[in-house]
């Protein structure tokens, strides 16, 4: 019989022990603190913690954004499913527009991914909204060019795409000027909806223990 670790208890608990012994956060404050422990627990990676880019602000203004009801904004599915809806406040929803008629139509209309024409569909519910990227570069890109051309800002931009064609670009870009949003992101290639949502649930934990 294999000898493992089964209680779910037990295993956030050393997950997270590990994680303390093998990277010291204790410079960073609680709250991003608690944001980077979750986003390298979604990974397995202790080395992220230098590329990890999370605004002193992120949480206060993710917290304002659901407290006047704005929604969390997604581009893929994948993203979408990876937020714990339980933690969210009622009545927050949760959109992703990507396999919506109205967006295959945009994107075969313009020539351009699904992902961005489903974030340019998002202009209307943008102002004060948190934007949750998990998978596509051309998302992001999509989002900083609407804000550029007069789109309103969202209240945070929490930035994961993942890949080797744009993905280090588009949150460079990000991380360079964030809009006026707070943000969180990750430079370089890697990334993906897992970590993305980390960084969400981590914020709507508000403190608890891991779940």
């Amino acid at each position: 019989m294999m000898d493992f670790i089964n209680d779910p208890e037990e295993i956030y608990r050393e997950s997270f022990r590990l994680i303390e012994e093998e990277v010291d956060l204790s410079a960073l404050p609680p709250d991003v603190r608690a944001i980077a422990m979750r986003v390298i627990h979604s990974c397995g990676m202790t080395d992220i913690v230098d590329y990890l880019r999370i605004d002193p602000g992120l949480t206060e203004a993710v917290r304002a954004a659901f407290a006047d009801g704005k929604p969390v904004l997604t581009d893929t599915e994948m993203t979408r499913c990876g937020v714990i809806r339980r933690q969210l406040p009622k009545g927050v929803e949760v959109k992703c527009l990507l396999n919506d008629a109205g967006t295959v139509e945009k994107a075969e209309k313009l020539g351009v991914t699904r992902t961005a024409a489903a974030v340019a569909r998002w202009r209307p519910m943008l102002t004060g909204a948190v934007c949750l990227i998990g998978n596509a570069p051309t998302a992001l890109f999509t989002l900083l060019e609407m804000i550029d051309n007069g789109a309103p800002a969202p209240a945070a931009i929490i930035a994961f795409p993942v890949g080797f064609v744009g993905a280090a670009e588009s949150k460079a870009e990000l991380n360079h000027d964030p809009r006026g949003a707070q943000i969180a992101t990750l430079l370089g290639r890697r990334g993906g909806a897992g970590m993305a949502a980390a960084a969400l649930n981590a914020i709507t934990a508000l403190g608890s223990e891991p779940s």
